[in-house]
């Protein structure tokens, strides 16, 4: 496939990967072509052979989420959609605002404002969504996010819209694009539960179409607090630091667990200290990301950490958003600033110089 070209997004890059027809409008932000990183420290710190982050964040809302919404709302259009609605914890509401924005619809968002991260609610309002706090949980936010989807002209946005999650499986083509050949592995966090069943949507197809010769093991990692398919059943109060990863009972459920079987995979949970370890570290060796995102990462650190990784794996991780996503969390984390005079010699003793 080729290289990412200015301007061009996902919908004009893999045509013909895509449920799209002529009349498909391929609007775009320029989302998609984002980094694939090698990681030497996390290498040695697991003993693979290779660790690759793919840097989600790096999309033009700064989550995954662009890749599939871009396709979703380019369909809506489409199909003569007027408004399009989805429930979220912050980056479908964040992205499905932008591209609504940026097609000319009316965008409708269902969330608890009070767990919803400041960046990704700040995002959402800066484009001009239409913001219904309903001050409950995201379960009963996607019911009612259904429930008025119903309304003709009135299209659901979330990742149970399978054009969603054909326009994320293109990070999938991207990676072997990259790399040359399927990884061997793929660490990805999992809430709703829809990213890691298009990511193995993605890697069957370019076996199927020969472009790589295999597919990964698809491993996905929720929060011990929020982990209803580890446990096999919902969990009605779902608790983590990691608001992205906050919903007990995923739509995608069934999806993400046929793609970790067919993979020879597994869903596993990490706990909020792995999450925070994982989310330092990262910060430490230069990439700033969401704490969801680094769910990935401790996963890889835990499994290393108890003798499942192989010597010769190739393994990629998905950082899924930035940052500054959840600034509140960055700030907590970080070290403070130090305080001194604007006096050379006083700052040179502060450093220890």
């Amino acid at each position: 496939m080729p290289a990412p070209a200015a301007g061009k997004g996902v919908i004009e890059r893999y045509r013909s990967l895509l449920p799209v027809t002529d009349a498909t409008p391929a609007i775009t932000l320029g989302e998609g072509g984002t980094p694939l990183v090698r990681m030497p420290a996390l290498e040695e710190r697991v003993g693979a052979a290779e660790v690759w982050l793919k840097l989600e964040g790096c999309n033009p809302t700064g989550s995954f989420k662009d890749r599939g919404m871009v396709v979703a709302v380019a369909k809506a259009l489409e199909e003569g959609a007027h408004t399009v609605v989805c429930a979220s914890t912050g980056n479908t509401s964040a992205s499905a605002a932008a591209y609504a924005a940026r097609a000319g619809i009316e965008c409708v968002i269902i969330v608890a404002a009070a767990k919803v991260a400041l960046g990704k609610l700040a995002q959402t309002r800066a484009y001009s969504a239409r913001v219904i706090d309903i001050g409950s949980d995201f379960d009963t936010g996607l019911r009612l996010a259904r429930d008025l989807s119903e309304h003709p002209g009135v299209t659901l946005v979330n990742s149970i819209n399978e054009n969603r999650l054909q326009g994320q499986k293109t990070a999938a083509f991207e990676i072997v694009d990259e790399l040359g050949f399927a990884p061997d592995e793929l660490f990805i966090p999992v809430g709703n539960a829809g990213n890691i069943s298009a990511y193995w949507a993605g890697f069957r197809q370019y076996k199927e179409t020969g472009e790589a010769c295999g597919a990964p093991a698809m491993r996905g990692f929720q929060a011990a607090g929020a982990a209803p398919i580890v446990l096999d059943r919902p969990v009605t109060n779902p608790r983590t630091i990691a608001s992205a990863l906050r919903i007990g009972n995923p739509a995608s459920w069934a999806k993400a667990v046929r793609a970790s079987r067919e993979s020879a995979g597994s869903i596993e949970k990490v706990t909020d200290d792995q999450i925070l370890d994982a989310y330092r570290l990262l910060g430490s060796l230069g990439v700033f990301c969401e704490p969801a995102s680094a769910a990935s990462v401790a996963g890889l650190i835990d499994r290393g950490e108890r003798g499942l990784m192989d010597a010769g794996s190739r393994a990629v991780c998905i950082i899924t958003g930035h940052g500054l996503k959840d600034p509140e969390i960055a700030d907590r984390e970080s070290v403070g600033a130090l305080k001194c005079s604007a006096d050379p010699s006083a700052v040179a003793r502060l450093l220890g110089w």
